[in-house]
């Protein structure tokens, strides 16, 4: 378990965008051990690009982007999973290879292996799957797959990009119950962009609004943001807010 509090990513006077113009105000913030970070904001806003920049695929525009040590172990969802849906893989082998680095499908499983998955799958309760082709998997069985997979994980900073989207409501709030679950259990640092304001209301320590119409970067906790201005001018009042942005 990492230790909880310890920092994990931290941001100073970042400014995010593509080809050297910024989309927003720089905005400073950190990460750390336990944490859960919703990332909010009209379609538009800058959360894809946020998160790109965290993870290091866009270089910010100016500012600074730093991981709490060099080693650092993080996982990334995605809106759609990224594994090539040729590849021989049963839902179970996709949910092993979170296990450990260097895993193969063509490798016999140890029992301690075999158990993890096992398990994972069931607190998930994503069984009907491990058996299944993954690439016959719908979109949102997949990610439910990936979502299983970190679960066995020994990532310690997870960015998430909208990746409920393609689950139905039951499946998107079991999700979230397990991320709530294991950033607890483990100290996991969690940035998840969505637009499922739930998420951010009753989950979250701490919220980043974008806003492009003011332009203004709004973080806090819950309380703080979904009072702002900001907040009301793009979602309305917190009670009158959509479930899903």
């Amino acid at each position: 378990m990492t230790e909880v509090g310890l920092e994990l990513l931290v941001c100073r006077d970042l400014r995010i965008g593509r080809g050297g113009e910024a989309l927003l105000p720089p905005f400073d913030l950190t990460v750390r051990a336990g944490e859960l970070w919703a990332v909010i904001g009209r379609n538009g806003s800058g959360k894809t690009t946020l998160l790109r920049t965290l993870l290091g695929l866009l270089p910010p525009v100016s500012g600074s982007v730093t991981l709490g040590r060099p080693n650092l172990k993080f996982a990334y969802l995605s809106q759609r999973a990224g594994l090539d849906e040729f590849y021989p893989l049963l839902g179970e082998d996709v949910v092993a290879m979170g296990c450990e680095r260097g895993w193969s499908f063509a490798r016999p499983r140890g029992k301690d292996l075999r158990q993890r998955v096992e398990r994972a799958l069931s607190e998930m309760g994503t069984q009907q799957f491990g058996l299944e082709p993954y690439g016959s998997l719908s979109d949102g069985q997949k990610q439910r797959v990936m979502f299983t997979r970190l679960a066995v994980s020994d990532a310690e900073l997870l960015l998430a990009d909208e990746p409920t989207s393609a689950m139905d409501m039951v499946a998107e709030r079991e999700a979230f119950r397990l991320l709530d679950r294991i950033r607890h259990e483990r100290g996991l640092g969690i940035v998840i962009a969505s637009h499922f304001l739930g998420l951010a209301q009753r989950l979250a320590d701490r919220v980043v609004l974008l806003d492009r119409d003011a332009p203004a970067v709004v973080i806090g906790t819950p309380g703080e943001v979904f009072a702002h201005a900001g907040f009301r001018d793009n979602y309305g009042a917190v009670d009158d807010a959509p479930a899903h942005g």
